[in-house]
C-alpha cells in the first residue's frame, strides 16, 4: 500500500479510559480481517496494534467462515474480491445467518454498483486502496461502537424473551392484544373470557416482564423476534 498505516495513529480512535462510557465497559475490541493479500493483512494488523486494538486475520472468506471466533465486540475489514467466495457473498451468508457484525468493505477493485449493494445491505463502509490511515480508522471507531450496541440490544432483547417465557399462553395472548390497542373489554370478546380475567391477566403480564406501563409494553412486544410472535399469530400456542 502506499499510504502508510503508522502516521499518528495512537490518537485516531475513541478513549477507552474508564472515563469513556461504553468503550470501557465493553470487552477489548476485536477487528477481524479477510483479505487474501497477505502483506495487506499485516500492514493492517500493524496499524490495529499500533492503536491498541486486536485483530485475527484470514486468507479467504472459507476460512473465515470456518473459524471458530471469540464472542467479542469489533467489526470486520474485508476485500470484495477474493478467489472463492467475494467478501459481498460473505456479508449476504452472515445476513442471512443473523449475524450482524459491521463489515467494512476495502478493495482495489470497486465500482460504484458494488458500493451501493454494499452499502445497502449495511455495510460500515466502502473503502478504495490505498486508504489513509484515519479514514480507516474512523470506519473502525464507526464498525465497532455499531457493534457494541447491536450486542447491547441483543442481551436486552434475550432478557425480555426469557421473561415472554415465562407467561402462560394466555397471558402471552393477552400481551398481544394489549400492545396492538385492544381495550380490556374487547380483549374479554375476542378471547371469550370476563373483563376481569383480562386485567388479572394484563397485571400478570406487568409483574413477570418487569414493565411500568403501557408504553413499556408496547416496546417491549415489538422488540421480540418475529419469530417469537409469530407463534401467536399462527394460534401455535395453547390456551389455558
Amino acid at each position: 500500500m502506499s499510504e502508510s498505516y503508522h502516521a499518528n495513529a495512537s490518537d485516531k480512535l475513541p478513549d477507552r479510559s474508564p472515563s469513556a462510557g461504553s468503550w470501557a465497559k465493553a470487552e477489548h475490541p476485536l477487528v477481524i480481517l479477510v483479505d487474501d493479500d497477505e502483506r495487506l493483512r499485516e500492514a493492517l494488523d500493524e496499524l490495529m496494534q499500533s492503536v491498541g486494538l486486536d485483530t485475527i486475520s484470514f486468507g479467504s472468506t472459507q476460512d473465515f467462515l470456518e473459524a471458530e471466533l471469540p464472542d467479542r465486540p469489533g467489526c470486520l475489514i474485508a476485500d470484495v474480491r477474493m478467489p472463492g467466495v467475494s467478501g459481498l457473498d460473505l456479508q449476504h451468508r452472515l445476513l442471512e445467518s443473523g449475524d450482524g457484525k459491521p463489515i467494512i468493505f476495502l478493495t482495489a477493485h470497486g465500482d460504484i454498483p458494488m458500493s451501493v449493494q454494499a452499502m445497502k445491505a449495511g455495510a460500515v463502509d466502502f473503502l478504495t486502496k490505498p486508504v489513509r490511515d484515519q479514514t480507516l480508522l474512523d470506519a473502525i471507531a464507526a464498525g465497532i461502537e455499531r457493534d457494541i450496541k447491536q450486542r447491547a440490544q441483543a442481551r436486552i432483547v434475550t432478557d425480555h424473551v426469557s421473561k415472554f417465557a415465562l407467561l402462560t399462553p394466555r397471558e402471552r395472548q393477552v400481551m398481544r392484544e394489549v400492545a396492538i390497542g385492544q381495550l380490556n373489554k374487547q380483549i374479554a370478546f375476542g378471547l371469550g373470557i370476563s373483563e376481569i380475567t383480562v386485567k388479572l391477566h394484563r397485571c400478570n403480564v406487568m409483574r413477570k416482564m418487569g414493565l411500568m406501563s403501557v408504553g413499556e409494553l408496547v416496546r417491549v412486544w415489538e422488540a421480540l423476534p418475529a419469530g417469537v410472535r409469530k407463534t401467536l399469530e399462527t394460534g401455535q400456542l395453547q390456551t389455558h
